[in-house]
């Protein structure tokens, strides 16, 4: 299914709807404006569509800004924008909202249930390369304000926490529909190319921090001996690897994961390097082969990908994708779309996900999921989201 395209900005100067914001830890990016789209496709498309773009001669930045969604079928959202901005807006990060109506999608109780399917299926799948091995399920919070959501202001809030990447980045919208934004605070990298070196830093197997030292301290213990976790964790590692092993000379990575901590969240973590063969591979290429992981999939992904459809009972659309940046020489950063929210008007849907392998327990399950939504709820200031 084909997304809407972009809204064309009314000027080249000043429509909130083309403005492009990637803040990490090291670097910043901000845009704004839009010159030209790239035509739109599937993800194993994305590199040589990349590459015919900047191949023909065009003015304005060397530069392509935008989203891949989730499903790696579905077309993506990447433009030209018309120049490099000031990072940041002007005005204090008041706090969004006052808030209306939420609504869990779906609730606690049928999450469960599904993540007990789900389990299910995993333990009846058959032995060999290509049985079902691990499935990430997402549910989601749909929360209503009594005024239009900001996007920028959730951000500047979600920046708070000096570990993660915050991103606004313009959606696909239909005809006549009010600007969208995927508006998050993501701790992982998919993929970093400068030249010949490449960086991934996948994320699998986590728990949520308690706000006690001793505590967290016990949990860090707790999660670096998990054999679920581990286990979680090395399909990611894994499937990067082979992603990456055709295309490097020299490929490193750590026999086992260290700790990332976030504000809210401990998460097992793998820095993964490598050395290009050719640097012909733009960062748009390996973005298009990496995603999605099955950090956010699962994995075989196909069969992974069949059993989030049959699961889950909204369309992920740009959740779980990459956002990020790709320039005419390769290079570029693509970041894993989590933490997030779809803003739109006075709606905003917020998302988080687990991954579910045979020996999860649905009512942890639950819970992780609650803990992820803890950076967006502690940003627009809503209680807390757990089972029922």
């Amino acid at each position: 299914m084909s997304a809407a395209p972009l809204i064309e900005p009314r000027d080249r100067t000043g429509d909130l709807a083309s403005l492009f914001r990637l803040h990490a830890p090291d670097r910043h990016l901000a845009t704004d404006g839009l010159l030209s789209r790239l035509p739109a496709g599937p993800a194993s498309t994305l590199g040589a569509r990349v590459d015919a773009f900047f191949a023909s001669p065009r003015g304005g930045p060397d530069l392509l800004v935008g989203a891949l969604p989730f499903d790696p079928h579905r077309d993506d959202a990447l433009y030209q924008p018309a120049r490099f901005a000031v990072p940041g807006r002007g005005g204090p990060p008041g706090a969004p909202g006052p808030w209306g109506t939420t609504a869990e999608l779906p609730p606690a109780r049928d999450y469960a249930d599904a993540v007990a399917r789900c389990v299910a299926t995993l333990k009846a799948a058959p032995d060999g390369a290509d049985a079902l091995r691990k499935v990430v399920l997402a549910r989601g919070l749909r929360v209503e304000s009594t005024s239009s959501i900001d996007p920028y202001v959730l951000a500047a809030r979600l920046g708070s926490d000096a570990s993660v990447t915050t991103y606004v980045v313009p959606l696909p919208v239909a005809t006549g529909e009010a600007p969208a934004w995927l508006v998050g605070a993501t701790p992982e990298l998919l993929v970093s190319r400068r030249g010949r070196d490449v960086v991934s830093h996948p994320l699998a197997g986590s728990a949520r921090r308690s706000g006690d030292a001793a505590e967290d301290q016990r949990r860090t213990h707790a999660l670096l001996a998990s054999d679920k976790d581990l286990h979680e964790h090395r399909f990611v590692v894994e499937a990067i690897l082979d992603g990456l092993a055709p295309l490097c000379s020299q490929l490193q990575a750590p026999p086992r994961p260290s700790l990332q901590m976030t504000a809210t969240m401990l998460h097992l973590a793998t820095h993964i390097t490598g050395t290009l063969k050719d640097l012909d591979v733009s960062s748009a290429t390996l973005a298009g082969i990496l995603h999605p992981t099955p950090a956010v999939c699962g994995t075989p992904r196909l069969p992974a990908l069949q059993a989030i459809r049959d699961l889950e009972p909204f369309d992920r659309g740009f959740y779980a994708g990459a956002v990020g940046w790709t320039d005419a020489s390769g290079d570029g950063d693509w970041y894993v779309a989590i933490r997030c929210a779809r803003v739109q008007g006075h709606a905003m849907h917020l998302f988080a996900g687990a991954g579910i392998v045979a020996d999860s327990q649905p009512a942890l399950e639950v819970d992780e999921t609650a803990a992820k939504f803890m950076a967006l709820r502690n940003a627009i200031g809503i209680d807390d989201v757990r089972a029922v």
